[in-house]
Formats: structure tokens, C-alpha cells, sequence
């Protein structure tokens, strides 16, 4: 292993996945995988294993809601260690929540192999990266004042964030409960949590603003 290239780690439930963007990776002259692991259980083993890691690639989904946690895992014991986040899901919803959760970048499953090499890079050199359309969209928030709206969105805990986007989408509880592997009381637990803290009197009322806030209507 040639420690003139920079060390990758991949942390992606699929294995198929894993093996696409270490084949990505592979082939550039800076860089190749180190270590892969399907989790965060498996990816702090594998970093204990691994003192020589530069980067962790974390792509996963949030079905779990699980992501946010494997980065402050990471960085609780590892804060000079950079993680990229790579996920199928919107960046409008997540990208910021990532950022927050200690994550230097963040970039969509859909990119092209390109993208996600150059991200590797920019965030190797101590740079954020994100999408041309989430860095105008989080310059507007630092220079514009936040709607009520947005600052009561803010105050969801990341579970909660995610079962809202999933009623958006038109899930009912039990379909939710069975996505996240949560019990269908778990859910209606968050329900009523995102009801009370987004104002919302009922369920319709719920359903209404969730479909809109999915649709970057709100």
C-alpha cells in the first residue's frame, strides 16, 4: 500500500456500492481505499485498525435516521478525521443537518464519479464541499433573515426531521415504522412531537405541511 496516496475509508451498507467507489477510487493516482466497513459499528473497529485513515466516505441512507450519528461517533474520537457524506437523499433537506453533525461535505449518490472525486479532494485540503445550489442556498440563510418557519424546522431532532420528510412523501405511521425499523408507537411519538413543535393543531394539518415542505413549497 503506497502511503503517498491519500487513505480512504468507505462505510456503505452495500456491498456493491462499496466496491463501485473503491473501483472509483482506485484508479486515481492520489488516492485508494484502505478500509471498508457496512456500518458504524464496523467502521469504529475499523478505524481503531486503521490509524493511517484520511477520509471517511459515510454512504448511507437515512432510513434510519443513523447517519448524523455515525459522524459525531467519528468525531468524538477522531475530530481531526474529515468525513464526506454521500446519500441518495435530497441535500436540500439533509446537506445542512450533515454539516452540523460534523461533516465537511456532502454529495448526492446521483453525481458522477467525477464530482465525487473532486469532493474527496476539496475536503482533503481543509475545504467544505457542497453543490453550487446548496452554497447559495446557505449563503442566503447567513445574509437573510430566517423565516419563522425555517427556525421552527430547525428545532426537530434528526429523527424527528425524518419522519416528517417520509409523511411528506405520503407514508402513513405503520409504513414509516416498518422504513426505519421503529415501532408504529415511536412514530406516533414523533408525530406529535413535530405537531407541537411546528404549531400544527391535527394530523391533517400535519400531513398538509409536510407535503408542502417536501415539495419546497413552504
Amino acid at each position: 500500500m503506497s502511503t503517498s496516496k491519500a487513505q480512504v475509508m468507505l462505510v456503505d451498507g452495500h456491498a456493491l456500492m462499496r466496491q463501485s467507489i473503491a473501483i472509483l477510487i482506485n484508479v486515481e493516482p492520489d488516492m485508494e481505499v484502505c478500509a471498508e466497513a457496512k456500518d458504524g459499528c464496523e467502521a469504529m473497529t475499523a478505524l481503531k485498525q486503521n490509524s493511517h485513515v484520511d477520509i471517511v466516505l459515510l454512504a448511507v441512507t437515512f432510513r434510519t435516521v443513523s447517519g448524523f450519528e455515525i459522524i459525531k461517533d467519528i468525531q468524538s474520537l477522531y475530530p481531526a478525521l474529515p468525513v464526506l457524506f454521500v446519500s441518495m437523499n435530497d441535500e436540500e433537506i439533509y446537506a445542512e443537518r450533515a454539516l452540523q453533525a460534523g461533516a465537511r461535505g456532502y454529495v448526492m449518490k446521483q453525481e458522477s464519479g467525477a464530482v465525487l472525486v473532486k469532493a474527496i479532494r476539496e475536503v482533503l485540503k481543509g475545504n467544505i464541499f457542497l453543490s453550487k445550489k446548496m452554497y447559495v442556498k446557505l449563503l442566503n440563510k447567513i445574509t437573510i433573515k430566517r423565516s419563522d418557519t425555517e427556525q421552527l424546522i430547525n428545532t426537530l431532532t434528526p429523527s424527528e426531521l425524518g419522519v416528517l420528510n417520509l409523511i411528506g412523501q405520503g407514508h402513513n405511521s405503520q409504513e414509516i415504522a416498518k422504513l426505519l425499523q421503529r415501532s408504529v408507537k415511536t412514530i406516533e411519538t414523533h408525530r406529535s412531537n413535530i405537531r407541537s413543535k411546528l404549531n400544527l393543531k391535527d394530523s391533517t394539518e400535519l400531513i398538509r405541511y409536510a407535503t408542502r415542505w417536501v415539495s419546497g413549497q413552504q
